[in-house]
């Protein structure tokens, strides 16, 4: 027997149709490629969007083809969002920071008839374009522009296009499983592997990233993605935030630390979403400016490990709460996030701060375990000390990479992340390293992300990374590379001398090595790969 319940399908069109109707004057302010800002709404983003639908389907364009999406965080790309997914196609986020070779393949490999570019990007559209068979059509996110059409006559534009269609549109009433965008991921070795995320995915997930116990977004918040909307759809938060109608400020192409603190003080951000390395950019302009980043109540920091630093950093001198969130490309991303239970408030300060420094628990949707390492399928003990595997699964959890028919799950239905993390008894996460990061040193584990941890709370140091450098004795051994702060005068012998008493003495990097920058990817991550393959032998050297 079934309930006697309405059935309405998940459907992305109904986020926007929510916000249009229920937000309408909730400002979407943008910074355009050009620097200048343009303040719009959520109705307005509604209309444009069942423009675009308009645009889509006069392209004679047939349900799920792709549509690939070349852009920065700004109000055209949003709208193109919902137009794409909502008419039944599939929204395919490309990371313009690819070599031009993945970028090619990644192309090809998802067939997009349509690529809609920010003009940043022309050139790397121009470069690649006879390379693309199957993309039919090159729509600029900007109005008529001159010297774009001479270098690309194909081109066209998006102003132009969507004045040309009514705002009226009736958004297709899909199939919930329906799929409705494609992201690639970029950790992987070989070629980047596509997750084709849902209709039914992506509601669930942004139901799960807006509860008080995850990223805890509501109608009264202002939020700031610094992640790209090309990064795991810039971790979800235009849907989750179409869902509870909250205002959002569109950084662009400016990712640098003073143009966030001053989007964050100008408009007022109450929330903001970003890897570490952005958040140390951040945290070193507003220090060099003076802004107290008053209104700034929570960041989110992800995609890699936060050090314990820029935590006590953003408390102590800002008031900012830092929420610790964990995710992949393969979980939509959201798979962890760290709020406080009710007992840790009854805790001492410094307590509390050790709760906070895991990735989490899971929110309801996805499950989380560690697995033996010798069989990967066998839980061990939730004792916050044994690590293993870790593997999740739940509602928006990857099955199968795009165009395999090869499940991608373990023989009892888990996907195997890749990290080695420790579960305690709370669901409490924290990951110890990626698989391929962990230094073996004569037989024992050394965690790159614990060294990496105490370095980057030293006040002299800007960024840092810990890799394994090949050793004729110990096989492998941890080697510290490190961008010190503006005119600091820190040695190698200080950083080494600083791990004294942090740590047991074998497991203290061998070597220090001073760079003037450290290589990171398009989603803001150390490319430990890149420090590896320089410096991965010097300690067979001399």
């Amino acid at each position: 027997m079934h309930g006697n319940m309405m059935f309405q399908p998940l459907l992305i069109s109904s986020l926007i149709e929510h916000a249009e109707i229920y937000h309408a004057d909730t400002a979407i302010i943008s910074k355009n490629t050009d620097g200048s800002m343009t303040q719009s709404n959520w109705a307005q983003i509604a209309k444009n969007s069942k423009r675009f639908a308009n645009v889509l389907q006069s392209l004679g364009l047939s349900a799920s083809d792709r549509v690939a999406t070349i852009a920065w965080n700004n109000h055209r790309h949003l709208e193109t969002w919902y137009g794409i997914s909502g008419s039944g196609l599939i929204c395919h986020t490309i990371n313009p920071r690819l070599f031009p070779e993945q970028l090619t393949y990644i192309i090809n490999d998802a067939n997009d008839k349509v690529i809609i570019f920010d003009k940043t990007f022309l050139n790397l559209v121009i470069s690649i374009q006879a390379s693309l068979p199957n993309v039919e059509h090159f729509i600029c996110l900007d109005a008529y522009d001159e010297n774009i059409k001479k270098a690309l006559p194909e081109v066209q534009f998006y102003d132009v296009l969507i004045e040309a269609q009514s705002e009226h549109y009736e958004w297709p009433k899909l199939e919930e499983t329906t799929a409705s965008s494609l992201c690639y991921t970029s950790g992987t070795t070989g070629n980047p592997k596509g997750v084709l995320y849902s209709h039914r995915s992506t509601i669930l997930h942004s139901y799960a990233s807006c509860l008080p116990d995850s990223l805890n977004l509501s109608a009264k918040d202002r939020i700031l993605p610094v992640v790209p909307m090309f990064h795991v759809n810039a971790w979800g938060t235009p849907y989750a935030a179409a869902m509870v109608g909250c205002s959002m400020v569109l950084p662009g192409p400016m990712l640098d630390g003073a143009s966030l603190v001053h989007l964050i003080d100008q408009y007022k951000v109450t929330n903001a979403l970003g890897v570490p390395t952005i958040w140390q950019g951040l945290l070193n302009a507003a220090h060099q400016s003076g802004s107290k980043l008053v209104s700034l109540t929570r960041n989110v920091v992800g995609g890699a490990a936060c050090p314990p630093s820029m935590v006590k950093t953003f408390k102590d001198v800002y008031q900012c709460e830092t929420i610790h969130a964990w995710g992949m490309t393969e979980t939509s991303p959201v798979g962890s996030v760290n709020q406080l239970k009710a007992k840790h408030l009854e805790l001492a300060e410094t307590e509390q701060f050790n709760v906070r420094f895991s990735q989490g628990r899971p929110p309801f949707g996805v499950q989380l375990r560690v697995s033996d390492e010798e069989n990967g399928v066998t839980e061990i003990q939730r004792d916050g000390q044994t690590s293993g595997n870790l593997q999740i699964k739940g509602h928006w959890i990857v099955d199968s990479y795009f165009g395999e028919n090869k499940s991608a799950l373990t023989l009892d239905g888990w996907f195997d992340t890749g990290d080695i993390a420790t579960l305690d008894q709370d669901g409490y996460m924290n990951i110890c390293d990626r698989s391929k990061d962990l230094i073996k040193s004569g037989g024992e584990w050394i965690s790159s992300v614990e060294l990496e941890n105490i370095a980057s709370a030293h006040p002299a140091i800007d960024m840092v990374a810990v890799i394994a450098a090949v050793h004729p004795r110990w096989d492998e051994r941890p080697i510290l590379i490190a961008k010190k702060s503006a005119e600091s005068q820190i040695t190698a012998e200080d950083i080494l001398d600083y791990y004294t008493d942090k740590i047991a003495k074998w497991q203290i990097p061998d070597k220090v090595i001073f760079v003037d920058s450290i290589p990171v990817g398009g989603t803001g991550k150390i490319l430990k790969k890149v420090l590896r393959e320089e410096y991965g032998s010097v300690l067979l050297e001399g």
